[in-house]
């Protein structure tokens, strides 16, 4: 798990969330869409993520559907060239996570493990990193599965349409090319 950065990480992208929020309603730093991706840039200092929303979810406790009020499910992939961090995924699911949970992530018949603090879950390594981005980029769909702080099972199920196009944009955007 990436220790050093868990506060930061976790402050980082709980502000590119509420920056993205913000990014949404009024479309300030939306540079592009590509199908059911987005990329957003900021500047000062130069950050660019990818994101999008699930396009299905359900939440289940003791084995049935239940309904539960969940804040913003928003799946990443981040960079920060001035920090040396590209193509960073991370999810947040609208809910705190259980502790010590974390959340699974299926690919088509690639299985990863994303770690969880608070709201926020993220790779453990750059090169899980780089291993999601791939198979997302290869995949059809991202099917995230967790547990709240409550015990309700959440399954996020994000499309992958547009997200090779998206993700390419914003690398060149704020990589280090």
């Amino acid at each position: 798990m990436k220790h050093w950065l868990v506060g930061a990480l976790a402050g980082t992208v709980l502000v590119a969330a509420s920056s993205l929020a913000l990014a949404q309603e009024e479309s300030t730093n939306r540079v592009s869409a590509a199908t059911d991706w987005s990329v957003f840039v900021e500047d000062d200092p130069t950050q660019c993520w990818v994101v999008s929303t699930p396009r299905e979810t359900v939440n289940t406790r003791d084995g049935r559907v239940v309904s539960v009020n969940r804040g913003e499910i928003l799946m990443f992939v981040s960079f920060w060239p001035g920090q040396e961090r590209l193509g960073e995924v991370s999810f947040t699911g609208g809910y705190p996570f259980a502790d010590g949970s974390t959340v699974s992530m299926q690919i088509g018949d690639a299985a990863f493990e994303l770690f969880t603090d608070g709201e926020m879950a993220w790779a453990a390594s750059p090169q899980d990193d780089q291993r999601i981005i791939t198979a997302m980029k290869r995949g059809a769909d991202a099917v995230l599965t967790a547990r709240s702080s409550r015990g309700t099972q959440t399954q996020d199920t994000f499309s992958l349409l547009g997200f090779t196009a998206a993700v390419e944009d914003a690398e060149t955007r704020c990589g280090n090319n």
